[in-house]
């Protein structure tokens, strides 16, 4: 969280918490399937990766992707 006028401000909105809760949810069941390669995902942050990028593609409030340093 950070501040603005005093104010607290969210960095990620309902929608992207709820593609992240859904990812989660479909990882612990063994149904989420990473990209393209079809694999399964066993990784607690690859999932969270996911939500977030399906919350980004709808337009949910979430931070922009950092930029990698070369």
């Amino acid at each position: 969280m950070f501040y603005i006028n005093n104010t607290i401000m969210k960095k990620y909105g309902e929608k992207a918490q709820e593609k992240v809760h859904e990812a989660m949810h479909e990882m612990k069941e063994g149904t989420l399937k990473s990209g393209r390669s079809d694999k399964k995902v066993t990784d607690r942050k690859q999932a969270i990766a996911i939500g977030l990028s399906e919350a980004r593609k709808e337009g949910g409030k979430v931070p922009k992707k950092k930029e990698k340093k070369s």
